[in-house]
């Protein structure tokens, strides 16, 4: 049986679409940035890592290249397929207990902005429950004017446009956000709904399920280091 379409989200394009509207196929083709680097400057060398939402393993493979240790978690058993050198789990995030602990639990692709505020609070959980004592939980967050300078676009240098076409109010402080990913030779589209948090609301969300900020890690406050709050 397939996993049941998230509300609000949905994709367009080639290949097979996740339930919240990622298509497989284009993240096999998106390029890794500079992500791997970060979590590397933030953990101890070898650590093991819990990677929360891995996707294809744009970001697993590198860090597996860096020497880490990485159990990959998806909903998407087409995602977990390009998965390769990482122990993989299929399964919705917020319901995950492995009754182990990690160095290192990572929660990246901005999904702390869940526009579900349940779903949030189980990812957050998810974390906490699984972050080893004196480990630590790495969260991507959405940049703080994401919502509000749209439409805004890029050319990536591998020769692809992102676009973030609208980011329109759908009650209750979330937004419906509409990207669009335009190659050569195909176009995907991503629908999802994101509820933007300001630094406070970031911090009161995760001192909801135990958790503190321990430093912001980039000047843009994108990527922070959190750590059980006692």
């Amino acid at each position: 049986m397939g996993l049941k379409k998230r509300a609000g989200h949905q994709g367009t394009g080639p290949g097979p679409i996740t339930p919240d509207g990622c298509a497989v196929e284009l993240y096999t083709r998106l390029p890794v940035m500079g992500e791997p680097d970060i979590i590397a400057g933030a953990v101890p060398a070898g650590a093991r890592i819990l990677e929360l939402g891995s996707g294809v393993g744009r970001m697993t493979h590198p860090l597996l290249e860096r020497g880490f240790q990485v159990t990959a978690v998806d909903e998407s058993a087409d995602m977990l397929e390009h998965v390769r050198g990482a122990r993989t789990v299929c399964g919705p995030i917020e319901d995950l207990d492995l009754g182990e602990t990690f160095d290192v639990v990572l929660l990246a692709s901005f999904l702390v902005h869940s526009g579900d505020a349940d779903v949030r609070r189980g990812l957050l959980r998810t974390c906490a429950r699984h972050v080893a004592e004196g480990g630590c939980v790495l969260i991507q967050r959405e940049g703080e004017d994401y919502h509000t300078r749209v439409p805004r676009e890029r050319v990536d240098p591998a020769g692809f446009t992102v676009r973030i076409a609208s980011a329109e109010p759908v009650g209750d402080g979330v937004n419906e956000v509409r990207c669009e990913y335009v190659f050569p030779d195909a176009v995907w589209t991503q629908t999802f709904r994101s509820r933007p948090l300001t630094k406070e609301q970031f911090e009161e969300a995760l001192a909801e399920e135990g958790l503190r900020v321990d430093r912001y890690l980039t000047e843009d406050r994108i990527w922070v280091r959190a750590v059980p709050a006692v």
